[in-house]
């Protein structure tokens, strides 16, 4: 059975994705960039590791230590992320460069340190973890839209890429799905004091735990994509959870000016 890396498995889809590659008898490398959040994981005999994606040297630290232990992963599920939210207005340069950073600098630079030994071999899989997010745009969450939009763009490409070379690359894009996302998306949320948005505050505020309504358990996630990560032939594309088949419907067969017209009622924008 393949060895399994995963970024971003303190909570949510990757705590369920370790579990489930598990379960299916893989070897398990569950990383985050706290170790004592994956004690459970480790209870379960995962491997786990401390991993920041956005430090190179933290990205250079787990390279060393997977040599030392002889585990050659044949998967990589980038799944560490976050959701910024917040008019973009109120969005300020450091905070939009720290969205990027993590969902898609991050993302790419444990996807190029762990690359080159699946070229080795001839063999690997790259699963990225993107959202309907970045294919139905809304207000208010235009920073990690975009950094998912860019996820797709990458995956294509590095697809296109790397298949020459042995590689396969399979983009997910979920829809809601249950887990702590709406919660740190809370956290997260920028609405300046003077912000012309504080009139809506609560359509801002919806729009950071709109991936919670009528969500999708995070295991039910897992095991679709572990389903299709171990099959033959991997799809290219996978779209799982509540909404995940609706919102592209929407993005690509609704007139633009009628989904902005309904998005920014929904989010409260007609009563500016």
């Amino acid at each position: 059975m393949p060895v399994v890396c995963i970024t971003g498995c303190s909570s949510g889809i990757g705590h369920a994705l370790a579990q489930s590659f598990r379960a299916r008898g893989c070897t398990v490398i569950a990383t985050a960039r706290q170790l004592s959040a994956l004690a459970t994981l480790e209870e379960q005999g995962i491997h786990t590791f401390a991993l920041d994606v956005n430090d190179a040297a933290s990205v250079s630290a787990l390279l060393e230590q997977l040599r030392a232990q002889n585990l050659a992963v044949d998967i990589l599920v980038n799944n560490a992320g976050y959701g910024q939210m917040g008019p973009l207005l109120d969005v300020d340069e450091a905070v939009l460069q720290q969205q990027f950073e993590t969902n898609v600098v991050g993302l790419m630079r444990i996807t190029r340190a762990l690359l080159p030994d699946m070229i080795a071999r001839a063999h690997g899989l790259i699963v990225n973890i993107g959202s309907v997010s970045g294919v139905l745009v809304t207000p208010f969450a235009g920073a990690y839209c975009a950094s998912k939009a860019a996820v797709h763009a990458l995956s294509d490409a590095l697809r296109m890429e790397v298949a020459p070379l042995g590689i396969k690359v399979m983009v997910v894009q979920p829809g809601a799905i249950a887990s702590e996302f709406g919660r740190a998306a809370q956290q997260q949320l920028r609405l300046r004091h003077d912000s012309p948005y504080q009139k809506i505050a609560d359509g801002v505020a919806a729009r950071a735990v709109a991936s919670q309504q009528n969500a999708t358990p995070a295991a039910e996630l897992a095991q679709r994509i572990v389903d299709a990560a171990l099959s033959a032939r991997p799809p290219m594309l996978l779209r799982a959870g509540h909404g995940s088949s609706a919102l592209p419907w929407m993005a690509r067969w609704v007139p633009q000016k009628l989904r902005d017209r309904i998005l920014s009622a929904k989010f409260g924008l007609t009563r500016l």
